[in-house]
């Protein structure tokens, strides 16, 4: 059966988007996380994808 993507109960930072997207991907809840501040900083975009993940990412 394929993984689900879903965000994470017991990795969870903030709302467990990252937890969620590492267990879905098989990596490192912290490998995303720095991914995700890197965006940040460099784009910005990540703050909105990351508020809209945690909107529509079941639970």
């Amino acid at each position: 059966m394929p993984a689900k993507l879903r965000k994470s109960k017991k990795d969870k930072m903030l709302a467990g988007v990252c937890a969620g997207l590492a267990e879905y991907l098989g990596w490192d809840p912290t490998i995303i996380r720095i991914i995700f501040v890197v965006l940040a900083f460099s784009y910005g975009f990540a703050i909105l994808a990351y508020f809209i993940l945690a909107i529509v990412m079941p639970d």
